[in-house]
């Protein structure tokens, strides 16, 4: 067997003094991790595989969630956001060397880029000491990797798997992963060398309906409605009620699917030409490929017939409160039909087919060099580290509009033929029923003016009304040189000093290099697809799989996705043949950087620390330290003037002292006493710090400013906890945690007012009532008129909260197993158990979000007041996004006679969140982050051992096809997006040579 393990983020005296515990299977690598989290003088939780590349999960944040106090979050079902007692703002290292980003991130590389099968253990630390690298808020997250020089045999496994999952088209992904290592002692000393490497593809799909109904007011048929000092005439709302209620304002149905290529390569040498020396070079590379391959059919323009339709069937929708003001309650359509009206709207309500192919492709390369010494009273160790990631976003992406042959098109001419007023959409009409909890919604095929099957499938029928064109490129550096000693001390309370500096050098770079053909509005402009038919494709028909719904659009056709990604070149050549075809002086692409998008932030660190072991007896060890450090920020971004764009640095520099303190007092045997306390700080995401601005054409996307006056979060965290180790495998532990956050980073939104006719400023550039010009943004016929380019909107920045905020907790675990009844018990001892439980509080902050336009027309209708000059705006205190106020894990597993089986149940209760699962903004929202209702989630494993040399397993993802369901401003209020989650089966077999 092996021990196979980096050691942990210990001091070196400690390293020395830890037990070396063979791993193998479940209950093995429970006490193995036990024991280095008994030992260890700060908190730190972690986690070691139960074999060669065999963490509990597949996917590393999924590993993360077994631990206790962290929660995380999914896209299309794939673990990839981790938080740390409820922070997103935490650091991931390597084998101790701090890692980068993909994007312009803090946090490090993304746990979606690394298989958990190069990956020996994971150890989380949520109390530093005085050497921990600075910048995390909930904790730091050390994956380690097998070391050569420990391998007590030569060591050669490899693993082959497949994962099917039950929402996606392409069959079963393959996995593979193999490890060589092994040592020789020699004259010269012992050399080691370790090499581990993996391929993973993985498709992971989910199915998201969104219902917007933030647009959708209509008020009671005695509300005398003033806009803009003039009311609204009461024949203009024929559909209007007794009373206030929401109907349907936008349809979007969403398949979103990720296709996943990853490559890991780790490889370690070591060489101890003595009992007191190493050296050692580590390497991991690892090469991504996240594909995009989504589809959204969406019902447009609805909301321009909406006074026409009247709702089948209404609903009572109570808004709840927000910061102890009640908000009320308001009828909403549930149930009902949107039929067109021509009289009123000639080409709406329409229906849009896009294919969205965006991609991120990312290298990543970490080397780290160095080695060790021991002297007689003197522990000193020196390495160099370099990381970097380049990205590129490669994206073709386009949007079909459908040509309804039932339905007339407007601005004909009298002999029937297109003019330059004839639009490039008409009318389609749709059903929807809402009841249930469920946003299931399709064509109505029993108008008169629905389209047949053969119709929606039909080339002719659609043509082409935008290309979004983009290939950023993202590039983060991380060069850094440390040393730490540690000096030993006799006869002396204070065991030992630890003391040593690091130096970092940190650059993120970004060019925005996209364009976009069209945001057409008139049939003049759009070519139609039998123009382009040799690209077009059926888009997926298996939108109810995942629930059962029958009503749902299945049949549309899209831009080939496999197509747009694998041969881009030949598919924009297509489109831009066909608009060629279309129009002599077409718009075709211009694929530039864009100076305004552009910034490249550099960073520079010093930082030194100071820190006294002391140890009374076996009663009581510890360790208080000082960590000192100083920065200094250059950002460089395009200034846009009139003269031209002019490049512009801004500089700043600050220092912090952070004083950290544990201790550990065992006044039994078995039991184990901890506090920990100590500050830290959290810098902004590079993005948050740029100059520059990125322009989106869809003018319902707000734009996102940087400031660079950001300061970084200031962290004051203490930690009291009791572990009662009652057998070897065994522990009943719980503790308290206290955050005191100082400027915090909060999302603020400038929002621009509309004018009587629901628009945008769009003739003003300077944007004097709000919000900031973007000059690309397209008009839609509702913020803006079709044709508009250019139009003030929306505004969202970060900002550092003025007041402090505080999270406690409480968190509560527990591990048994049966393994010391194996008399009594027989078969049956192989039984064991897991079980956490985390409940925390935020409390404070002072920045406040207000409803955006819609929702303040909405929430002050609740409230009878219909004239927007006496309109109030509700506000509240944003607090902390993502965080849940309570979450459990219980594990129960079986080990014996070659038998290894685990089922897991995993719940986080409900959060706030900017992660829309309809990919929505704030204005969709009412102004406000949504309400991610309470998900528990199922997982299993199951492998045996045919010999000593071959195990065969299968694991299963999502059991139980839990989604996620998101409300609007509050649980129980308005339904306005889910994510219907796919379950994952691998399958697969490990042979050990």
């Amino acid at each position: 067997m092996i021990a196979m393990l980096a050691a942990p983020t210990l001091s070196a005296q400690e390293v020395e003094d830890v037990e070396v515990i063979e791993v193998s299977g479940i209950r093995a690598s429970l006490t193995t991790a036990l024991l280095e989290k008994r030992e260890t003088t700060n908190l730190v939780e972690i986690i070691q595989a139960e074999d060669i590349g065999k963490l509990p999960d597949q996917n590393l944040a999924e590993v993360l969630e077994n631990i206790t106090g962290i929660q995380i979050t999914r896209t299309a079902g794939v673990g990839t956001g981790v938080q740390i007692r409820g922070s997103n703002s935490n650091n991931v290292l390597i084998n101790g060397v701090q890692t980068v980003s993909s994007g312009t991130g803090r946090g490090g590389i993304s746990f979606e880029d690394v298989s958990a099968s190069i990956i020996a253990g994971v150890e989380v630390a949520k109390a530093s000491d005085a050497k921990t690298i600075e910048g995390s808020v909930g904790g730091t997250v050390n994956l380690r990797t097998i070391r050569p020089l420990e391998l007590d045999e030569r060591l050669v496994n490899v693993r082959v798997q497949g994962e099917d999952s039950s929402l996606t088209t392409d069959g079963i992904q393959p996995r593979f992963s193999a490890v060589y290592g092994d040592n020789w002692d020699t004259d010269s000393g012992k050399f080691g060398f370790v090499f581990s490497g993996s391929l993973t593809k993985q498709e992971s799909s989910s199915f998201r309906p969104r219902v917007d109904r933030d647009g959708s007011l209509v008020e009671n048929c005695n509300a005398v409605v003033v806009r803009s000092g003039e009311a609204e005439d009461i024949a203009d709302r024929p559909a209007c009620q007794d009373f206030d209620f929401l109907g349907i304002q936008f349809l979007n149905q969403e398949y979103e699917n990720f296709e996943y290529e990853t490559t890991n390569i780790s490889t370690t040498f070591e060489y101890a030409p003595n009992d007191n020396t190493k050296f050692f070079v580590d390497v991991v590379l690892t090469d991504q490929e996240r594909r995009q391959d989504s589809t959204r059919v969406q019902g447009s323009g609805v909301s321009s017939v909406l006074n026409y339709n009247v709702p089948t069937e209404f609903e009572m929708v109570n808004y709840g409160s927000l910061d102890g003001v009640a908000l009320g309650s308001i009828q909403t359509a549930v149930r009902g039909t949107i039929e067109p009206d021509l009289s009123v709207d000639d080409d709406d309500p329409n229906l849009r087919f896009s294919s969205d192919t965006g991609a991120r492709l990312t290298d990543t390369s970490l080397f780290r060099i160095g080695g060790e010494w021991q002297g007689e009273n003197l522990f000193a160790s020196f390495e160099i580290s370099s990381a970097d990631s380049d990205t590129t976003n490669p994206n073709l992406s386009t949007t079909l509009n459908f040509i309804n042959p039932n339905a007339p098109l407007d601005g004909l001419d009298d002999d029937g033929n297109i003019t330059a007023n004839t639009s490039n959409d008409n009318a389609v009409p749709f059903i929807y029923d809402l009841t249930g909890g469920a946003l299931t919604f399709g064509i109505n095929f029993d108008s008169p003016m629905a389209p047949t099957v053969a119709q929606l499938m039909d080339p002719a029928n659609v043509v082409l009304d935008q290309v979004t064109l983009g290939r950023n490129e993202t590039n983060n550096s991380l060069d850094a040189l440390r040393a730490d000693f540690t000096y030993f001390l006799e006869d002396s309370p204070v065991t030992s000093i630890d003391f040593g500096f690091r130096l970092s050098k940190r650059e993120s770079t970004f060019n925005d290099i996209s364009d976009n053909i069209g945001g057409f509005s008139k049939m003049v402009d759009s070519p139609s697809g039998s123009l382009f038919s040799e690209l077009l494709v059926a888009g997926p028909d298996n939108f109810g799989d995942a629930d059962g719904r029958e009503l749902a659009m299945r049949n549309f056709i899209i831009v080939d996705p496999d197509l747009a990604f694998n041969d881009p070149d030949y598919v924009l050549n297509t489109l831009e043949s066909a608009l060629i075809a279309h129009d002599a002086s077409p718009d075709l692409s211009n694929l530039v950087p864009s100076s305004s998008a552009f910034f490249s932030i550099a960073e520079e660190t010093q930082a030194i620390y100071a820190q006294a072991n002391f140890e009374f007896g076996d009663l009581l060890t510890g360790n208080f330290g000082l960590r000192h450090l100083e920065t200094t920020v250059d950002s460089t971004g395009n200034t846009i003037t009139s003269a031209g764009d002019v490049l512009t640095t801004i500089s700043g520099d600050y220092s912090y002292t952070l004083p950290k303190l544990n201790i550990v007092m065992t006044p039994h045997d078995d039991v184990v006493l901890r506090l920990g306390w100590g500050q830290d700080i959290r810098r902004p995401d590079f993005s948050d710090l740029n100059t520059s601005v990125s322009y989106d054409p869809n003018i319902n996307r707000s734009v996102s400013i940087g400031n660079p006056g950001l300061e970084p979060q200031e962290i004051t965290t203490l930690d009291l906890a009791v572990e009662w180790y009652f057998a070897e495998a065994a522990v009943v532990s719980i503790g308290y945690f206290d955050k005191e956050i100082s400027n915090l980073f909060v999302s603020t939104l400038d929002s621009s007012p509309r004018d009587a006719n629901g628009y945008f400023e769009y003739t003003d550039t300077t944007c004097a009532g709000g919000g900031i010009f973007n000059p690309v943004a397209q008009g839609d016929d509702f913020l803006a008129p079709l044709g508009v380019t250019g139009a003030c909107v929306d505004k969202a920045t970060q900002v550092n909260d003025s007041a402090k905020t505080t999270q406690t907790g409480i968190e509560m675990a527990v591990q048994y197993d049966l393994s010391s009844f194996e008399d009594d018990l027989g078969w049956a001892s192989g039984f064991g158990f897991m079980a956490n439980y985390t409940i925390q509080e935020y409390k404070g902050g002072s920045v406040v979000n207000e409803s955006a336009g819609r929702g303040t027309d909405i929430f002050n209708a609740i409230n009878g007041i219909y004239n927007d000059a006496d309109f109030v705006k509700v506000t509240a205190v944003q607090g902390l996004l993502d965080f849940s106020e309570n979450a459990y894990n219980i594990t129960t597993y079986y080990e014996k006679h070659g038998l290894s089986a685990r089922l897991r149940y995993t719940w986080r209760e409900a959060f706030r969140t900017d992660d829309t699962a309809g990919g929505a903004s704030r204005n969709s929202t009412l102004g406000f982050p949504v309400y991610t209702h309470d998900r528990g989630q199922l997982n299993a494993s199951v492998s045996y051992d045919v010999n000593e040399q071959l195990n065969i397993g299968v694991e299963a993802v999502n059991l139980n096809k839990a989604g996620v369901t998101q409300s609007c401003v509050n649980e129980g209020a308005i339904l306005c997006f889910q994510g219907l989650a796919d379950r994952r089966i691998t399958f697969g077999a490990s042979y050990r040579f």
